[in-house]
């Protein structure tokens, strides 16, 4: 069988997240996945029930610009570039499959990563634009310090325990993260607004960290905290000393990396 990767993406905000869910656990009734509406498509293709391999999870209400998921096909005759139309063609409009290769074997998309990228889209104007309604946060009164914020952004660098971002209920093993990149940059949205992004890239990410990230950094810059602040935090190891957690609604996975290197989690 074909080993098949899928890049692929999702406007989130009316899927229960990535996972398929466990109807035991949902008193019978199915809720709405990504992996579950890309299972059952593949299932009317192959004929066969699939199991597809994402790269990790979202919640629900996050989005996706390159989400990466593997699946093995049974269709030997078909080639991997056939699955993008014929995917898309059985999917809802907020799921589209941009790209399908064949990978070796062994490939798998979550242990093969080396690291994923995420972007967080905050809207500080005083109005928001319809159609961006349900991919940004929108925070009032507030005009960022980018300076301030990348002061704060550069303690994130290397080997971090990240437990004062993680949320209650997170099952990890380890709270330690290695993050290669964090930083905050300006950029337009179609009609000219600034919008505030948030990019941070690591090997694995706890539990809503990037939200409560977020969330903490534009907390400090608001209230003009000072410079040590983002350090004070991390040493503190204690969620109730960060600041809040952004709604899902401004966060995507943006990017998977396979070429890097793979590191623990």
């Amino acid at each position: 069988m074909k080993n098949i990767l899928l890049k692929i993406s999702y406007d989130g905000t009316d899927f229960c997240g990535w996972q398929r869910q466990d109807d035991s656990k949902t008193g019978g009734q199915s809720e709405r996945t990504v992996q579950g509406e890309i299972e059952n498509a593949l299932q009317k293709i192959t004929g066969q029930k699939i199991n597809l391999y994402g790269s990790g999870r979202t919640d629900s209400g996050v989005h996706a610009y390159a989400q990466a998921a593997n699946f093995f096909s049974p269709v030997e005759s078909m080639q991997p570039s056939n699955f993008v139309r014929a995917l898309n063609t059985y999917l809802p409009q907020d799921v589209r499959i941009l790209e399908a290769s064949e990978v070796p074997e062994e490939f798998n998309s979550r242990f093969s990563a080396t690291s994923r990228v995420y972007r967080y889209f905050i809207n500080y104007n005083d109005v928001t634009a319809a159609n961006n309604s349900r991919f940004v946060w929108t925070v009032r009164n507030y005009k960022p310090n980018l300076e301030r914020l990348n002061h704060f952004c550069s303690s994130l660098r290397g080997e971090i325990d990240c437990a004062s971002f993680a949320a209650s209920g997170d099952a990890s093993v380890s709270t330690f993260r290695y993050i290669d990149d964090a930083h905050f940059f300006i950029q337009k949205d179609l009609w000219g607004n600034d919008l505030l992004v948030f990019q941070i890239e690591a090997n694995a990410f706890l539990w809503k960290m990037v939200r409560t990230l977020t969330g903490t950094f534009v907390n400090l810059d608001k209230n003009n905290e000072p410079d040590d602040s983002m350090e004070k935090i991390l040493k503190a190891c204690d969620r109730t000393k960060a600041g809040v957690t952004a709604p899902p609604t401004g966060l995507f996975l943006y990017e998977i990396k396979f070429d890097g290197i793979r590191r623990h989690v």
